[in-house]
């Protein structure tokens, strides 16, 4: 994803969040379950915030450092109170620390080199440390619905009639995204060295009715439109 798009369209990014107010919490309460007992947790992609000051608000999770390449929306996340690196995930210090958990939720499909990305991490967590990657998968009913759109170039097309939610995910972001299987983020997961891979889900209805209630997580990543897939580094 270039940057500048997200500078271009971050107030849009956190408005369809707030218009699709039952999907974000379902992915909250997802990330919330898989961020239990994660001590001090770095943010990989954290865009706005706007994940990491609901934790912190309605959890009792509180986030202090992440990584946005957007300077945009790395300024909003200030605001709410993280300490950002601007930077990309393929190139990030993460401030010379070392953290129990990173999070990538809702970054890897944004990640151009995601191997090169989780080498950083690998490096940057504590042994024994947690690592998550949460995202909408590309075998997904949002998955194929975003792949769909991209393709006739609109959310306004004969083939998407009827298919997506009453507030869709503005296009210009469905076209910056390169979304990945569920097995290619674990292949790569296992490649980095991470081991005991788990996995949690939510958004299990179709699109269209996906915001009419909020959702609680479930183990597994067979019929969830995002999901977690999370492991460890050897101690």
């Amino acid at each position: 994803m270039n940057k500048q798009t997200f500078d271009q369209y971050a107030e849009k990014y956190d408005s369809w969040f707030l218009e699709n107010k039952n999907v974000l919490y379902s992915e909250v309460k997802l990330i919330a379950k898989v961020l239990e007992n994660s001590g001090e947790i770095f943010s990989v992609g954290c865009g706005s915030g706007l994940f990491e000051k609901i934790l912190r608000d309605e959890f009792n999770i509180d986030i202090k450092y992440g990584l946005e390449p957007s300077t945009d929306m790395a300024g909003i996340a200030q605001k709410r109170g993280l300490e950002i690196e601007i930077n990309t995930a393929e190139k990030a210090t993460y401030q010379g620390k070392k953290y129990d958990t990173i999070i990538y939720n809702g970054s890897p499909s944004y990640i151009k080199d995601l191997d090169q990305a989780l080498k950083r991490s690998f490096d940057a967590l504590k042994p024994g440390g947690k690592i998550i990657l949460v995202d909408v998968p590309k075998e997904s009913s949002y998955g194929m619905m975003y792949n769909l759109a991209y393709s006739v170039g609109s959310w306004n097309h004969e083939l998407t009639e009827g298919v997506y939610p009453r507030n869709p995910y503005p296009i210009e972001l469905v076209k910056g995204a390169n979304w990945r299987t569920t097995s290619e983020k674990i292949e790569a997961l296992t490649q980095a060295g991470f081991i005991n891979l788990q996995s949690a889900q939510t958004l299990t209805k179709h699109p269209v009715y996906s915001d009419n209630s909020i959702e609680e997580p479930i183990a597994g990543y067979d019929c969830g439109d995002y999901v977690a897939v999370y492991g460890f580094k050897k101690e």
